[in-house]
């Protein structure tokens, strides 16, 4: 039996996961075991328990209970479940929830790179890419388009903060991935890996030279939005690659660029 618990106080101390953290609070830094985050909507909610995560609490419109939302209220039984109409829940969190419905979720341990980027053939490292749409979106391609894994830098957004998550549709769950040191390149090639600089340069491999979809083990490596890649970082990677583009236009935008480079370079063995 669910534990439906009707919000009648803004101030409840169970609330403050939804309405008062940051996400930096809720990573818990400090004390990373301790750490939570905000899974939103069925879909990516019943992906993260489909992946093991352990949920806390629930918070959701009233009209879900009986809807979308009753798929999920079965398979969390013990948890407390907050419940309002729309216009409470949009005051207390300040936004309008996706499909109704939020989940706070603990963490689990990250792997370390080598351990993440065993018997993987194609990896995406995400260098610097701060905002969490964009390695949300990144995150979707990658999973949908044949790569094996994600790597980010400490720069990046964590693809659990909760917007990364949404828009991925939860597939951060269903994708392997983890957090390097800034000084990735050196450890990814004693790895086995190939690296690749995605790059606006003249110097470049078009993105369908079969140099690289031969090689049995490739890195795909990706910039900050606008500034792309550092130049030493280019220049210390085996190949930069260059999308081809037309009617003047002269870049796209990251998480656009991603599923074009996954889709030319991903993992062909993974085809259905």
């Amino acid at each position: 039996m669910n534990k439906i618990i009707e919000i009648t106080d803004f101030f409840a101390p169970e609330l403050d996961v939804y309405a008062r953290l940051t996400e930096v609070q809720l990573l818990n830094r400090e004390f990373p075991e301790k750490g939570l985050f905000i899974a939103e909507s069925p879909k990516v909610i019943e992906r993260a328990l489909d992946a093991g995560y352990e949920p806390v609490s629930c918070l959701m419109e009233k009209r879900h209970i009986e809807g979308e939302g009753k798929i999920i209220l079965d398979r969390i039984k013990d948890v407390p479940v907050f419940c309002a109409e729309s216009e409470i829940l949009t005051q207390l969190t300040g936004f309008k929830l996706t499909r109704g419905m939020l989940c706070a979720m603990k963490r689990k341990p990250l792997p370390d790179v080598r351990e993440l980027c065993k018997n993987k053939e194609r990896i995406v490292i995400l260098d610097k890419v701060m905002n969490p749409t964009n390695v949300g979106a990144i995150i979707r391609s990658a999973a949908a388009l044949g790569m094996d894994a994600v790597i980010l830098t400490p720069g990046c957004s964590d693809p659990l903060y909760r917007r990364a998550a949404r828009v991925s549709m939860g597939t951060v769950f269903q994708i392997e991935w983890t957090f390097s040191d800034d000084d990735f390149l050196d450890e990814i090639k004693k790895l086995g890996f190939k690296t690749v600089a995605m790059a606006l340069k003249d110097d470049s491999l078009s993105i369908n030279d079969p140099r690289l979809t031969n090689e049995e083990k490739l890195a795909v490596i990706m910039g900050t939005e606008g500034d792309g890649l550092a130049e030493q970082t280019i220049a210390d990677c085996d190949f930069t690659v260059k999308i081809p583009m037309y009617h003047g236009v002269d870049s796209l935008n990251v998480a656009a660029a991603s599923a074009v480079a996954f889709y030319q370079l991903g993992n062909k063995k993974n085809d259905v």
